[in-house]
């Protein structure tokens, strides 16, 4: 450890131990907390960074193949997450979380397609708001053959594109930062 602080590689510390703990340590603080606004708030942002945020990072960072799958595999975690959450609840399941399902496939493959790994935010950022607007339809499409939620209302409109849409906008960044500092690229160390 003492030849890190004499290499001024301080930096390496910071950002590899220490903030990813501190986040840690929030996330699970937030967890612990069971107050209904927290509860409220956990299962958007779950949803959002689950099935929305990481499938369109990883198309835009790797390729629409590896965008849709990564949306199959956290849409069916969290469909059988909340899934397991509605069954205790309400003693049966619901044909929206296919929606779910399938909208992260679409949006991981949608983002890796339309952005090719470009660092471009003109290319990036299309990329993403239109595969989070798909996404959107293919919720608000499904949620139309389910028993549980029914008709859409502008609220519900609203729950299902804003937080895809602002992913689109938001998500780019991120990717361009991953791929302009070399994170999938070959490194000696």
């Amino acid at each position: 450890m003492a030849h890190v602080w004499r290499d001024g590689k301080v930096g390496e510390v910071v950002f590899g131990i220490i903030i990813p703990t501190l986040v840690a340590l929030i996330i699970v603080g937030v967890a612990l907390i069971s107050t209904p606004s927290l509860i409220g708030l956990k299962y958007p942002l779950l949803e959002a960074i689950i099935i929305v945020g990481v499938p369109m990072l990883i198309g835009l960072i790797w390729n629409q193949w590896a965008g849709g799958a990564s949306g199959f595999l956290l849409g069916s975690l969290y469909a059988l997450y909340y899934s397991d959450q509605l069954y205790a609840s309400q003693g049966s399941g619901d044909i929206s979380l296919i929606g779910n399902l399938v909208s992260a496939m679409l949006i991981g493959y949608i983002a890796g397609a339309l952005g090719k790994r470009s660092t471009s935010y003109r290319r990036m950022i299309p990329a993403g708001v239109v595969a989070g607007i798909m996404g959107a339809l293919l919720v608000v499409l499904v949620g139309q053959f389910s028993p549980i939620l029914g008709g859409i209302s502008i609220s519900g409109l609203l729950l299902a594109f804003l937080p895809r849409v602002l992913a689109g906008v938001i998500v780019p960044f991120i990717a361009r930062a991953f791929l302009r500092h070399g994170t999938f690229q070959d490194k000696q160390t």
